[in-house]
């Protein structure tokens, strides 16, 4: 059932959340269906670009799963032999610190979901950027694994993926539990804090003061969820000073709570967080919350001071933290956990296809994976070709025909799985939590993937790879980063 969302006041749970229109237009209308983009394309992101880079103006793999539809996953060639470890960074000791969250206190070390590194070319060399459980903001050179930049320190671990601006600014974007969104320079001798969004800046608020979400950058415009579940957009006013240092001037100008009251009554609870990263398709931002509630909201008019609106609401009746993908048509593909077990989830399943053409009946197909529970996806579906490849926290990968939504192929690896599969020249690369990084060969998308090989590096795999130039890089629980690549 497609439900408008109405402004009104926050009085007490259950009632309609206040949706702040910073800019003072008019509020959200009633859900309506998205409009079909013109042959000649002019808008926010081009849904024909679906599995290209970020933008032509940086050449490198520039936020979690590269580009505004989140469809790029790097370049290759891809060893199609077993590769060798080529750096471990730190080479000694563990990226590990304490932090809290609803189990309490523990140590967390390494990386994990969904934690992808930037990779990028700047000023003749190679950079990987990532945040990691030891609260830091690490620069590393690609070829050494030796820190370009000193770390930036942070007050609590960091689970998400950063964002490099798209536009050539030196400019880093990532979020920590500390309750901070950050704007880092990485054009001075250290990395230098610009701005931060706090998850209180704007209310009503709701669950925590994470931020897991890996934002986009488009026109200078920063997209970005928070686990404090709202939804914000930054006019981040980007240029350089005097000095010739890059500056910004940010200033929020629009936020949306990432609920309704019909999604508070319909799971029973406010775990409603925005853990997933914005995708953006033609003219509008799709996202998902840890309540099931899947919207889109259309900013064709923000550059001209219009409100964006709410166009497409869906509930998949369950935890949604996986990012939406968009391909080139403007689907939808959506992972979702099976954890509260409701009707509903029971009834779209937990993995799907939506058409935000048909905003009143957008389910194209589905295939369950609630067999027991905790079950469903925790890692977001990587397209290719006429298939999309799903992994669920069993540890089964499963191939579905994008059209038909049939199961092509399936197997299995030691659970749990939450990395996000990705796939480079004809390979699948995904890990596992025994600490192997497998890849397979899928150039037939109607034939069982043939295994390639299998690298051991040790630590669960939660952590989705950055692979760039044929070299893999990402982080395990273990409490390192490593880079692999053709031996």
């Amino acid at each position: 059932m497609v439900v408008a969302l109405s402004v009104g006041v926050v009085a007490a749970c259950g009632t309609e959340p206040e949706v702040r229109f910073v800019t003072g237009s008019p509020p959200a209308t009633p859900v309506e269906a998205v409009t079909v983009a013109p042959a000649s394309f002019e808008g926010w992101s081009d849904p024909a670009k679906v599995g290209q880079p970020y933008g032509e103006t940086v050449d490198g793999l520039l936020t979690f799963r590269g580009n505004p539809t989140r469809t790029y996953y790097g370049t290759g060639p891809v060893p199609r032999t077993k590769p060798a470890q080529r750096w471990q960074f730190p080479r000694t000791g563990g990226l590990c610190a304490k932090s809290t969250d609803s189990k309490g206190e523990r140590v967390w070390c390494g990386s994990g979901w969904t934690g992808q590194p930037a990779v990028f070319e700047r000023q003749g060399r190679t950079w990987v950027v990532f945040g990691a459980y030891d609260r830091a903001v690490h620069f590393l050179d690609a070829k050494t694994g030796e820190r370009i930049l000193p770390d930036f320190p942070t007050g609590d671990i960091i689970k998400g993926s950063v964002t490099v601006d798209p536009d050539g600014f030196p400019l880093v974007y990532t979020g920590s539990r500390d309750n901070y969104y950050r704007i880092l320079a990485i054009d001075r001798g250290k990395p230098t804090e610009l701005w931060r969004l706090s998850a209180t800046a704007v209310s009503p608020t709701m669950w925590n003061n994470d931020w897991d979400g890996s934002a986009l950058v488009i026109d200078d415009y920063l997209f970005e969820g928070g686990e404090n579940s709202q939804f914000h957009v930054v006019k981040l006013n980007r240029g350089y000073g005097p000095d010739g240092k890059v500056r910004v001037k940010p200033k929020v100008v629009f936020h949306a709570p990432g609920w309704d009251a019909q999604l508070l009554k319909d799971v029973g609870d406010q775990n409603v967080s925005i853990e997933g990263s914005v995708a953006v398709s033609g003219n509008v931002v799709y996202f998902a919350n840890s309540g099931g509630l899947v919207q889109g909201w259309d900013i064709s008019g923000l550059k001209q001071g219009r409100t964006p609106k709410r166009v497409f609401r869906f509930w998949t009746g369950d935890d949604t933290d996986a990012t939406i993908v968009a391909d080139e048509k403007g689907a939808l593909y959506i992972g979702a956990q099976y954890e509260r077990g409701t009707a509903r989830s029971r009834q779209v399943g937990q993995m799907m296809k939506l058409d935000p053409s048909r905003p009143k009946d957008p389910l194209v197909w589905k295939v369950d994976d609630h067999a027991t529970k905790p079950a469903g996806i925790w890692g977001t579906p990587a397209l290719y070709k006429d298939v999309v490849i799903y992994d669920t926290t069993g540890g089964d990968v499963v191939g579905v025909d994008r059209d038909s939504g049939a199961v092509r192929w399936r197997f299995h690896l030691p659970p749990t799985t939450w990395q996000s599969p990705v796939v480079v020249d004809d390979v699948l690369l995904i890990g596992d939590c025994k600490g192997d990084m497998h890849a397979y060969d899928v150039r037939d998308t109607k034939a069982q993937p043939k295994p390639l090989w299998t690298v051991h590096i040790g630590g669960c795999v939660e952590s989705t790879p950055a692979v760039w130039k044929g070299t893999l890089y990402f982080g395990t629980r273990a409490g390192a980063f490593h880079a692999i690549g053709a031996a």
